[in-house]
This record gives structure tokens, sequence and C-alpha cells, in this order.
């Protein structure tokens, strides 16, 4: 993204959309800093064949995913299957024409993806009074630390935005009175080296930012994260190596 406005002619770009990936606010401010263009974040899937909840030109909502577009409805539900009230935590289900109808030979992952006209996305959401959606986190990914759950976004947006983080994801680790705690894989940027008070000095920044019960107790410095091949980090290979690699545990 640096330096990308002096080697190429961006003039004829109106647009800009993200997706795959929450988008963090921390990014959004650079690039509209540096290009003078909005980046419209939002979500869809390969089961709805297109995006259903996005921000508009014009009508962004800084590190939210947007609202519902048009031709499609959604809603935040519990665990029963209820709707919850706004700001609550819950489940995105969408509804619209474009769903697919099953999953082939899954029957399983069929019954529990396919709920009628609706699709439950397995996303965690909450919906504010202005009818914007803001994401939480993949239900498998989110972690219970002293009994509260913590959302891995909101950790991976405030890592982020120190100057030495390239890139960041954090998953639940445990430590050994077998309590789960938030780790970080952190990718640096070029000219930071990995090393104990470099860990030390990302732990607190996030400490010092949010609440201390959601800041990551190790940080594990790696060379990239795995990814899908649209680039969706794959957390469940980052808990597959969650025993390898330079871990620096945070005091």
């Amino acid at each position: 993204m640096e330096g990308a406005k002096e080697k190429y002619d961006l003039s004829s770009i109106r647009h800009c959309i993200s997706g795959g990936e929450t988008l963090p606010k921390v990014l959004f401010e650079r690039w509209l800093e540096q290009y003078n263009l909005e980046i419209l974040d939002g979500i869809g899937s390969t089961e709805v064949l297109h995006i259903y909840v996005g921000n508009g030109p014009g009508q962004v909502r800084i590190g939210s995913t947007g609202k519902v577009v048009p031709g499609y409805e959604a809603k935040i539900v519990d665990a029963d299957g209820a709707d919850v009230p706004v700001g609550e935590v819950g489940t995105l289900m969408v509804k619209g024409d474009s769903i697919a109808a099953y999953y082939w030979n899954k029957h399983a992952k069929t019954k529990e993806t396919f709920q009628g006209e609706w699709l439950s996305t397995g996303d965690k959401y909450y919906q504010d009074v202005d009818g914007y959606f803001w994401y939480v986190g993949r239900g498998d990914d989110m972690i219970k630390a002293g009994g509260i759950w913590v959302s891995p976004v909101e950790v991976e947006n405030c890592l982020i935005g120190h100057h030495a983080v390239l890139e960041t994801a954090v998953i639940g680790s445990y430590d050994e009175d077998g309590l789960e705690k938030p780790k970080a894989f952190v990718v640096l940027k070029e000219g930071f080296e990995p090393n104990p008070e470099l860990a030390k000095e990302l732990s607190l920044f996030v400490k010092d930012r949010i609440a201390p019960y959601k800041f990551p107790r190790w940080i594990e410095f790696t060379p990239e994260l795995p990814r899908t091949a649209t680039g969706k980090v794959q957390r469940f290979k980052l808990r597959e190596l969650n025993t390898s690699g330079t871990r620096q545990r945070v005091v």
C-alpha cells in the first residue's frame, strides 16, 4: 500500500471494495489519507453467491461491515434461534433468492447451515441502532478468557495499530492452569526483528487500549499467516501450530 501512489497512476480508481477478512480501522484510515478513497467493506459467501451486507459509497461507518444490501434480509439470533436485541452479539442469518439449497453429500452440514429460508453464516455479529452490522468473530474463534467472551478481531484491530505490526491473528491458548487466554501470531514489518522486549511492548500496547483481560498473554512471531486462496486467515492451522515456533510469554 505504501508508495503505490508514486509507482502507479491510480487516478481512474473510483471505488475500493474489501472482503474476506474484516477491514481494520487503521488500514481504512491509512488508505483514505494516502489516496482520498473510502474502502467499502462487506461480507458475502459462496453459499449466497453475492455480498449481502456492505458499506455503500458515502455511507461508510468505519469498522462496521455495513448494512443489508437490496435483495437480502439479515438478522442476528441467539443459540435458540430467537432474535437478539440491538447491540447484543449473536449469529448472523441471511435470506435471499441467490442462496444455495444444500451442500452436495454433506447432510449434517446442510442441516446445520440451511435453516428453512435462512442461512446460518456462523459469524458472530451485533447490530447498532442505525442498522449497521459489526463483526465480532467466527463462532468457533471466540475466546473465553476469565469467563468472558473475547473477540479476536477486537484484539487484532488494536495490535495492527502498532507501528511494528504488518498483520496479526489472535487465537485462544491455554496456560498452565488450563485457562484460556488470547495469544497473538504477529508478522512484523520490514526493519523489525522478533525479540522478548518487542513481544512485551506489543502486549502492553493492547492492554493500555482495551479491557485488560483481552490483552494477548503470548506473542508468537511468524514470517506469514496461513491463508486460503481467497485470503482468509486459516486459524485452525494456527491452533495446530500453537505449541511450536518462537513463543514469547508475556508476564
